[in-house]
């Protein structure tokens, strides 16, 4: 996609993070790497999901340096981080869940109670420690704690995907915090059976090629 088409799908996502309720108010944030362009879309910061414009969103390079649009979210550095380190990386979602930030407030790991956990790449959602929101620390402790990975709690504060494309790294968070509603409803009548290890890393092969067809 080029830059101009990245940004009108920056403002897409957003508004369906909103409308199946993944994030609320401004909360949370998109970003998009055209590697071709080299530039990146983030969405800007403090700019109402349904009072953005394609001309709003910020697009910046891999240093952040801004080139266009408004003020770029305060998580740039967690998006820039992934870009930097991950070259399989090509989009991040920050959102403000409901389900998964309950299990990162209390800090623990979203265990396999699903087979569908998988899509993350490995057996369980770990939750990072806690910093400040917009801190390079936050950065780093997401990085650290995600791994190779599709996915990451952040203790008292929300929930962070990634994904080759927009698409898969939303599809990520909505099955991680549809696996955190299930995991907090059995819990709330008893102890939560957790899928073995052994089919979890089956259906992780079996999902390899998972979204790698959607453009």
């Amino acid at each position: 996609m080029k830059i101009k088409e990245v940004r009108e799908k920056i403002i897409e996502i957003s508004l369906k993070m909103l409308s199946d309720e993944l994030t609320n108010g401004t909360a949370g944030n998109i970003s998009i790497y055209d590697r071709e362009e080299n530039l990146i879309a983030i969405s800007p910061t403090g700019i109402p999901y349904h009072l953005l414009k394609p001309e709003d969103v910020s697009v910046v390079d891999l240093d952040g340096n801004l080139i266009e649009g408004k003020d770029p979210s305060s998580e740039l550095d967690m998006h820039l981080m992934f870009y930097r380190k991950r070259k399989e990386i090509n989009a991040v979602i920050h959102g403000h869940t409901k389900y998964s930030t309950a299990i990162a407030c209390l800090r623990r790991t979203l265990p396999a109670i699903d087979y569908m956990m998988a899509l993350t790449g490995d057996k369980e959602v770990r939750c990072a420690e806690y910093a400040s929101y917009g801190t390079k620390e936050l950065a780093e402790n997401c990085f650290n704690t995600m791994k190779n990975s599709r996915a990451c709690l952040l203790a008292n504060h929300g929930i962070t995907t990634v994904g080759e494309n927009i698409d898969v790294a939303y599809n990520v968070l909505a099955q991680v915090e549809y696996i955190s509603n299930l995991y907090l409803l059995s819990s709330a009548v008893g102890e939560p059976v957790i899928v073995e290890d052994e089919e979890i890393f089956n259906m992780i092969e079996r999902f390899k090629d998972y979204g790698k067809k959607v453009k």
